[in-house]
Protein backbone atom coordinates (compact mmCIF):
# COMPACT_ATOMS: atom_id res chain seq x y z
CA UNK A 1 0.00 0.00 0.00
CA UNK A 2 1.32 3.44 -0.96
CA UNK A 3 1.93 5.88 1.86
CA UNK A 4 0.24 9.11 0.75
CA UNK A 5 2.16 11.07 3.38
CA UNK A 6 5.12 11.32 1.01
CA UNK A 7 2.83 12.65 -1.73
CA UNK A 8 1.37 15.41 0.43
CA UNK A 9 4.81 16.23 1.82
CA UNK A 10 6.18 16.57 -1.71
CA UNK A 11 3.32 18.81 -2.81
CA UNK A 12 3.72 21.01 0.26
CA UNK A 13 7.47 21.27 -0.30
CA UNK A 14 7.05 22.14 -3.98
CA UNK A 15 4.33 24.73 -3.35
CA UNK A 16 6.17 26.49 -0.52
CA UNK A 17 9.46 26.43 -2.45
CA UNK A 18 7.89 27.84 -5.63
CA UNK A 19 6.05 30.58 -3.72
CA UNK A 20 9.14 31.68 -1.79
CA UNK A 21 11.23 31.54 -4.95
CA UNK A 22 8.90 34.05 -6.60
CA UNK A 23 9.54 36.48 -3.75
CA UNK A 24 13.30 36.12 -4.16
CA UNK A 25 13.59 35.63 -7.91
CA UNK A 26 11.36 38.44 -9.21
CA UNK A 27 13.52 41.30 -7.87
CA UNK A 28 16.73 39.41 -8.66
CA UNK A 29 15.66 38.69 -12.24
CA UNK A 30 14.53 42.29 -12.72
CA UNK A 31 17.88 43.59 -11.52
CA UNK A 32 19.73 41.19 -13.81
CA UNK A 33 17.59 42.28 -16.76
CA UNK A 34 18.30 45.96 -16.18
CA UNK A 35 21.81 46.23 -14.79
CA UNK A 36 24.93 46.81 -16.87
CA UNK A 37 27.37 46.38 -14.00
CA UNK A 38 30.43 44.23 -14.50
CA UNK A 39 29.41 41.87 -11.71
CA UNK A 40 26.31 40.77 -13.64
CA UNK A 41 27.96 37.71 -15.31
CA UNK A 42 29.20 36.54 -11.91
CA UNK A 43 25.72 36.77 -10.38
CA UNK A 44 24.24 34.99 -13.39
CA UNK A 45 26.84 32.23 -13.07
CA UNK A 46 26.17 31.78 -9.35
CA UNK A 47 22.43 31.70 -10.02
CA UNK A 48 22.83 29.07 -12.74
CA UNK A 49 25.33 26.95 -10.78
CA UNK A 50 22.74 24.33 -9.68
CA UNK A 51 22.19 23.50 -13.36
CA UNK A 52 25.70 22.04 -13.72
CA UNK A 53 26.71 21.22 -10.15
CA UNK A 54 25.96 17.59 -9.15
CA UNK A 55 23.05 17.57 -6.66
CA UNK A 56 25.06 15.49 -4.19
CA UNK A 57 27.84 18.10 -4.19
CA UNK A 58 25.38 20.92 -3.58
CA UNK A 59 23.64 18.83 -0.93
CA UNK A 60 26.94 18.07 0.79
CA UNK A 61 27.89 21.73 1.15
CA UNK A 62 24.39 22.64 2.30
CA UNK A 63 24.56 19.85 4.87
CA UNK A 64 27.78 21.40 6.19
CA UNK A 65 26.19 24.88 6.30
CA UNK A 66 23.12 23.50 8.11
CA UNK A 67 25.20 21.73 10.74
CA UNK A 68 24.73 22.99 14.33
CA UNK A 69 28.47 23.72 14.35
CA UNK A 70 28.14 26.13 11.40
CA UNK A 71 26.95 29.75 11.87
CA UNK A 72 23.74 29.27 9.89
CA UNK A 73 22.83 25.93 11.41
CA UNK A 74 23.82 27.09 14.87
CA UNK A 75 21.70 30.24 14.64
CA UNK A 76 18.70 28.21 13.46
CA UNK A 77 19.14 25.78 16.36
CA UNK A 78 19.36 28.64 18.86
CA UNK A 79 16.17 30.28 17.54
CA UNK A 80 13.98 27.23 16.87
CA UNK A 81 15.49 24.54 19.07
CA UNK A 82 15.71 22.20 16.07
CA UNK A 83 18.46 21.38 13.62
CA UNK A 84 18.16 22.74 10.10
CA UNK A 85 19.58 19.55 8.59
CA UNK A 86 17.19 16.58 8.37
CA UNK A 87 14.18 18.87 8.72
CA UNK A 88 11.40 20.13 6.45
CA UNK A 89 12.66 23.70 6.80
CA UNK A 90 16.08 22.55 5.62
CA UNK A 91 14.46 20.89 2.61
CA UNK A 92 12.69 24.15 1.71
CA UNK A 93 15.91 26.19 1.81
CA UNK A 94 17.85 23.53 -0.11
CA UNK A 95 15.07 23.25 -2.69
CA UNK A 96 15.01 27.01 -3.18
CA UNK A 97 18.73 27.06 -3.92
CA UNK A 98 18.54 24.02 -6.20
CA UNK A 99 15.55 25.35 -8.17
CA UNK A 100 16.71 28.98 -8.28
CA UNK A 101 17.79 28.98 -11.97
CA UNK A 102 14.42 27.54 -13.00
CA UNK A 103 12.77 30.62 -11.53
CA UNK A 104 15.29 33.34 -12.34
CA UNK A 105 16.03 32.52 -15.99
CA UNK A 106 12.42 32.56 -17.32
CA UNK A 107 11.76 35.75 -15.37
CA UNK A 108 14.90 37.45 -16.65
CA UNK A 109 14.06 36.48 -20.22
CA UNK A 110 10.52 37.83 -19.83
CA UNK A 111 11.74 41.12 -18.34
CA UNK A 112 14.33 41.61 -21.07
CA UNK A 113 11.64 41.12 -23.73
CA UNK A 114 9.33 43.82 -22.37
CA UNK A 115 8.55 46.64 -24.82
CA UNK A 116 10.53 49.67 -23.79
CA UNK A 117 7.76 51.99 -24.96
CA UNK A 118 5.29 50.73 -22.36
CA UNK A 119 7.81 51.22 -19.56
CA UNK A 120 8.72 54.70 -20.73
CA UNK A 121 5.05 55.65 -21.03
CA UNK A 122 4.37 54.59 -17.45
CA UNK A 123 7.37 56.60 -16.31
CA UNK A 124 6.23 59.64 -18.29
CA UNK A 125 2.79 59.46 -16.70
CA UNK A 126 4.40 59.77 -13.30
CA UNK A 127 3.99 56.23 -12.05
CA UNK A 128 6.10 55.44 -9.02
CA UNK A 129 8.65 52.63 -9.45
CA UNK A 130 6.68 50.18 -7.30
CA UNK A 131 3.38 51.06 -8.98
CA UNK A 132 4.95 50.76 -12.43
CA UNK A 133 6.37 47.36 -11.52
CA UNK A 134 3.07 46.10 -10.10
CA UNK A 135 0.67 47.51 -12.71
CA UNK A 136 2.77 47.44 -15.89
CA UNK A 137 5.83 45.21 -15.68
CA UNK A 138 4.36 42.17 -13.91
CA UNK A 139 1.21 42.02 -16.08
CA UNK A 140 3.30 42.25 -19.25
CA UNK A 141 5.66 39.55 -17.97
CA UNK A 142 2.91 37.29 -16.61
CA UNK A 143 3.84 34.38 -18.87
CA UNK A 144 7.39 34.45 -17.62
CA UNK A 145 6.15 34.60 -14.04
CA UNK A 146 3.81 31.66 -14.60
CA UNK A 147 6.51 29.65 -16.36
CA UNK A 148 8.97 30.34 -13.53
CA UNK A 149 6.46 29.25 -10.89
CA UNK A 150 5.46 26.07 -12.70
CA UNK A 151 9.03 25.06 -13.50
CA UNK A 152 10.12 25.67 -9.91
CA UNK A 153 7.18 23.66 -8.62
CA UNK A 154 7.79 20.76 -11.00
CA UNK A 155 11.55 20.74 -10.50
CA UNK A 156 11.14 20.59 -6.72
CA UNK A 157 8.83 17.61 -7.02
CA UNK A 158 11.48 15.70 -8.97
CA UNK A 159 14.39 16.42 -6.61
CA UNK A 160 16.40 13.52 -5.24
CA UNK A 161 20.11 14.09 -4.61
CA UNK A 162 19.84 17.37 -2.70
CA UNK A 163 16.82 16.13 -0.75
CA UNK A 164 18.54 12.89 0.23
CA UNK A 165 21.73 14.65 1.35
CA UNK A 166 20.02 17.41 3.34
CA UNK A 167 16.87 15.68 4.59
CA UNK A 168 17.72 12.03 4.65
CA UNK A 169 14.85 9.53 4.65
CA UNK A 170 12.64 10.30 7.63
CA UNK A 171 9.02 9.11 7.15
CA UNK A 172 6.48 11.89 7.55
CA UNK A 173 9.19 14.53 7.78
CA UNK A 174 11.63 14.41 4.87
CA UNK A 175 10.63 11.34 2.84
CA UNK A 176 9.30 12.85 -0.39
CA UNK A 177 8.15 10.93 -3.47
CA UNK A 178 11.59 10.59 -5.05
CA UNK A 179 12.96 9.13 -1.80
CA UNK A 180 9.90 6.88 -1.55
CA UNK A 181 10.68 5.48 -5.02
CA UNK A 182 14.28 4.86 -3.99
CA UNK A 183 13.17 3.09 -0.81
CA UNK A 184 10.65 0.98 -2.73
CA UNK A 185 13.31 -0.20 -5.18
CA UNK A 186 15.69 -0.99 -2.32
CA UNK A 187 13.06 -3.23 -0.74
CA UNK A 188 12.12 -4.74 -4.14
CA UNK A 189 8.64 -3.22 -3.92
CA UNK A 190 8.42 -2.63 -7.65
CA UNK A 191 4.66 -2.15 -7.61
CA UNK A 192 4.95 0.97 -5.45
CA UNK A 193 7.96 2.15 -7.45
CA UNK A 194 6.02 1.72 -10.72
CA UNK A 195 2.99 3.63 -9.45
CA UNK A 196 4.96 6.55 -8.02
CA UNK A 197 7.39 6.72 -10.96
CA UNK A 198 4.56 6.53 -13.48
CA UNK A 199 2.74 9.32 -11.68
CA UNK A 200 5.83 11.52 -11.76
CA UNK A 201 6.39 10.72 -15.43
CA UNK A 202 2.84 11.69 -16.40
CA UNK A 203 2.97 14.80 -14.21
CA UNK A 204 6.27 15.94 -15.75
CA UNK A 205 4.97 15.38 -19.28
CA UNK A 206 1.79 17.37 -18.60
CA UNK A 207 3.74 20.23 -17.00
CA UNK A 208 6.19 20.50 -19.90
CA UNK A 209 3.39 20.29 -22.47
CA UNK A 210 1.49 23.06 -20.71
CA UNK A 211 4.57 25.29 -20.66
CA UNK A 212 5.29 24.74 -24.37
CA UNK A 213 1.66 25.46 -25.25
CA UNK A 214 1.72 28.59 -23.11
CA UNK A 215 4.91 29.89 -24.71
CA UNK A 216 3.74 29.15 -28.24
CA UNK A 217 0.44 30.94 -27.79
CA UNK A 218 0.62 34.63 -28.64
CA UNK A 219 -2.12 37.16 -27.99
CA UNK A 220 -3.68 38.68 -31.09
CA UNK A 221 -2.65 42.26 -31.67
CA UNK A 222 -5.33 44.86 -32.12
CA UNK A 223 -4.97 47.24 -35.06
Amino acid sequence: MIDLTSVWLTLALALITAALLMVVSVPLAWWLSQTRRGIKPVIEAVTALPLVLPPTVLGFYLLILFSPDAPIGGAWLAVTGETLSFSFAGLVIASMIYSLPFAVQPLQTAFEALPRGALDSALTLGARPLDRFRTVILPLARRGVLTAFVLSFAHTIGEFGVVLMVGGNIPGRTRVISIEVFSAVETIDYRTAHILSGGLLIFSLLILTAIYVLNRTRPHRVG
